[in-house]
């Protein structure tokens, strides 16, 4: 169904919004601008700020969105013969190979990743992002694989996985910051992916192979 004009303005207003959120934080820090400040700078109230956005956090992580189904969008999507940890890999391999802004190869990262760990706010707010990636993920793979809430096997699968996700988010984020090219943190990661693996046990590799 296409958008509706209603839709399409609130989403670029919403758009809109957050460029220059990200542009002030970018500039002076995440703690020294206020919500106020990018009303004005937005032209709109605060009211219609929060009206798209619940936290002064939301505003700058609002990329974020996509990230806390991105797991469980790659299991569900898995093809036939192909276990959850192959679909992971797969897809993480692909992003990267392919220099996705996606995962953070993408110019201007460092200073986005500056922001953050200049503040505790956001900090926290990226590791509740994380639990709600694992905790989405574990639904999932109970979803898939019709384990029942006693079976523990789907929460360590999920907490493998996470961990792999968020192992190579930071590490992006980390060579980005120490002034790598995205190309040479692309294959820096590609290898990284190819530890990860390594390191994944035969019972997480082969967990929830989907049926041909």
């Amino acid at each position: 169904m296409s958008e509706g004009l209603r839709e399409r303005k609130k989403r670029q207003t919403r758009q809109y919004i957050s460029d220059v959120a990200t542009h002030l934080f970018i500039e002076r820090g995440f703690d020294a601008v206020t919500i106020a400040e990018v009303a004005e700078a937005s032209d709109v109230s605060v009211n219609t700020v929060y009206n798209y956005f619940s936290t002064k956090e939301d505003l700058f992580l609002d990329r974020s969105r996509g990230i806390v189904d991105r797991l469980s969008r790659f299991v569900r999507a898995r093809d036939a013969g192909e276990s959850a940890a192959d679909a992971v890999l797969r897809e993480l391999r692909e992003l990267t190979e392919t220099v996705s802004p996606t995962i953070g190869l993408h110019s201007g990262y460092d200073r986005f990743m500056k922001v953050v760990r200049e503040s505790h706010s956001l900090q926290s707010r990226l590791l509740s992002i994380q639990q709600e990636v694992l905790d989405n993920l574990e639904r999932t793979l109970r979803g898939e694989t019709g384990a029942d809430a006693a079976d523990t096997l789907p929460t360590l699968v999920a907490g493998q996985l996470a961990w792999a996700h968020g192992t190579l988010m930071a590490f992006v984020a980390r060579r980005m910051l120490e002034g790598r090219t995205v190309e040479e943190t692309s294959r820096e990661a590609l290898a990284l992916l190819d530890d990860i693996e390594e390191v994944l046990g035969e019972k997480v590799l082969k967990y929830a192979v989907r049926q041909g």
